[in-house]
């Protein structure tokens, strides 16, 4: 499989950068600026026309949910123009593209998780991008999967474990939102699971039933808070300092966007459509602090 990632550095693209050199049946390549620029389509047509893909898979965006309030007509330019360009770059060729959209979507106001046929209504200029950039690929590509994640954290790039462990280091006590209720997903798990989805149809060519919207977000649901007592004492367990973690309100801790009270989202289809399951949150979380805090 000819696996071809937009952009390079995100969490999700360097995930998928290294699971996929773990496969021999995977070539894996990229673009990025200033070679690929999501705000120039010739840019993303060229790429896929010299790397000839089996699968174009697009986690790139605009993602400063704050600074999007300020910013809106790039958030659009990147979330909404430039999903669009890559799907169509795509169908152009005839393969299928995987984008990857976020629970800012919603509105939060529901009390269980979120399923892929609640009704939308998101709250920011964020959420309002990357919607539009749902509905942008779907019109261009009849051969698109729509992953809707979310709380995603990696060993590296910019993230909430990563920030709760330099905190611990410089602060005696930490104050979290206790809230705000999601679920915490592991990026290079969705890396796997996006070449497990890619390998199901190249195995046995595509099918209507993948396309729309799949959600993939961890089995596991927390409040920041809890979250992030959870990470604290990981480090702990690995020799890092133990200290509070005292709960907040959202109101405490004002910001210039909106965020979801509830962003848990159920990935019911990933499982019953591709035969997909994220691990626990135990599990990926321990494997990512092993990662920063033991090598």
């Amino acid at each position: 499989m000819r696996l071809f990632v937009v952009g390079a550095e995100g969490q999700v693209a360097r995930s998928l950068r290294e699971v996929a050199s773990r496969s021999d049946n995977i070539v894996f390549g990229f673009g990025a600026r200033p070679d690929l620029d999501l705000l120039r389509p010739a840019s993303i047509a060229k790429a896929l026309a010299d790397f000839r893909p089996d699968l174009v898979v697009n986690p790139a965006a605009y993602t400063t949910v704050d600074k999007a309030e300020s910013e809106p007509e790039l958030a659009f330019a990147l979330n909404r123009d430039g999903a669009r360009a890559v799907a169509a770059a795509a169908a152009d060729r005839g393969v299928p593209v995987i984008h990857l959209s976020t629970d800012y979507v919603f509105d939060g106001k529901k009390k269980e998780p979120y399923s892929e046929t609640d009704p939308v209504g998101p709250q920011g200029v964020y959420g309002r991008s990357k919607l539009d950039g749902e509905l942008a690929v779907a019109e261009a590509n009849p051969k698109h999967i729509i992953l809707r994640t979310a709380w995603v954290y990696a060993p590296f790039g910019s993230n909430f474990v990563r920030t709760m462990l330099r905190l611990t280091a410089e602060r005696d006590r930490l104050r979290v939102v206790d809230d705000q209720s999601g679920c915490p997903t592991y990026a290079p798990d969705i890396a796997g699971a996006i070449i497990a989805i890619g390998q199901k149809w190249a195995e046995s060519d595509w099918h209507p039933k993948y396309a729309g919207v799949t959600h993939i977000a961890g089995p596991d649901a927390r409040t920041w808070c809890g979250f992030a007592r959870e990470i604290v004492q990981g480090a702990v367990e690995r020799g890092g300092r133990p200290i509070p973690v005292d709960p907040i309100s959202t109101s405490d801790y004002p910001t210039p966007a909106t965020r979801p009270a509830n962003s848990c989202l159920s990935s019911e289809r990933l499982e019953a459509v591709f035969g997909v399951r994220l691990r626990p949150l135990k599990s990926s979380l321990a494997d990512c602090l092993d990662r920063l805090l033991r090598h």
